[in-house]
């Protein structure tokens, strides 16, 4: 827990660097107190809704168990299985098969699944899934992955709002404004690039491996996963700021395509499968 608060601290402070340094090369003084501003209400936002941006962008909704008892009497299993409170469930209108967890702190945290997840996997995967989202729960990675997702809409927003502001000093001309909003265009994604990496891709193996060991069925995940990854390709997300802000939250990398997987934060599936299937070799073994 106190590792992620850190990593959380140290990831909006250098991001906040970041911003604010872009600003001055783009507009002196005017642009460093624009970025300024920008830091501050990314702050505000991480506070007040940093937990809630990536169900936002699925547009989520809270599902009821009368609506879906099957789906939370495994969440409950497992969360007691785990000793850790029961998360807040969601569900999001969305084909493409992927789960993510959010939330400061276990006791606010939820869990949202897409109905294309529910349609896709079997129990026995469905278990694998929640079982890693609980792990990420469990581990306090869901507080970083908040603070990511906040910083991540607000440094790619910069690269809309960067064209229409007068950053640049000169009255007579608006090249300083032209350049200052390319800059901006080319350092946002960049930035964002940055946050992503900053969550590392660590504590997917981290959590894969937390997620075996509470169901003991590293095979369930591991068909999960290589459904999950095949049910994005055949149903891509909208490559939406929003969405690609909240990647790095989803069990698989939704963006398989394209500009997506530059904000991928998952290690290669095929890893992730293997090492699973290592995994259940060495119990095998053990045993």
């Amino acid at each position: 827990m106190h590792v992620n608060v850190a990593r959380a601290i140290g990831l909006f402070v250098g991001a906040a660097v970041l911003v604010v340094t872009v600003g001055w090369l783009c507009g002196a003084e005017k642009g460093a107190q624009f970025s300024a501003t920008l830091v501050v209400c990314a702050g505000v936002l991480v506070y007040l809704f940093g937990e809630s941006l990536a169900l936002r962008a699925m547009r989520a909704r809270p599902v009821s168990e009368i609506e879906q008892p099957e789906l939370y009497r495994i969440v409950r299993e497992l969360a007691t299985a785990a000793r850790q409170p029961m998360p807040k469930l969601y569900l999001s209108p969305v084909r493409s098969p992927n789960a993510f967890a959010t939330g400061g702190s276990p006791r606010r945290a939820a869990v949202c699944c897409t109905t294309g997840l529910l349609r896709t996997l079997d129990e026995r995967e469905l278990r694998g899934v929640i079982a890693h989202e609980l792990a990420h729960i469990r581990a306090h990675d869901t507080l970083i992955s908040s603070v990511a997702t906040t910083l991540t809409a607000v440094i790619t927003a910069m690269s809309m709002v960067a064209f229409l502001l007068p950053l640049g000093e000169s009255e007579e001309t608006d090249m300083p404004n032209l350049l200052g909003g390319l800059m901006v265009a080319l350092l946002a994604p960049l930035a964002a690039l940055v946050v992503h990496f900053g969550v590392g891709r660590r504590r997917e193996f981290r959590a894969d491996e937390q997620a075996a060991r509470m169901t003991g069925d590293p095979e369930g995940l591991a068909a999960a996963l290589g459904k999950l990854e095949a049910g994005a390709y055949r149903y891509p997300l909208p490559r939406e700021r929003s969405l690609l802000a909240s990647a790095h939250l989803m069990t698989t990398n939704p963006f398989p395509c394209g500009v997506g997987r530059l904000f991928a934060a998952h290690p290669p599936t095929t890893e992730r499968v293997r090492r699973l299937r290592l995994l259940r070799r060495e119990w095998d073994m053990g045993g």
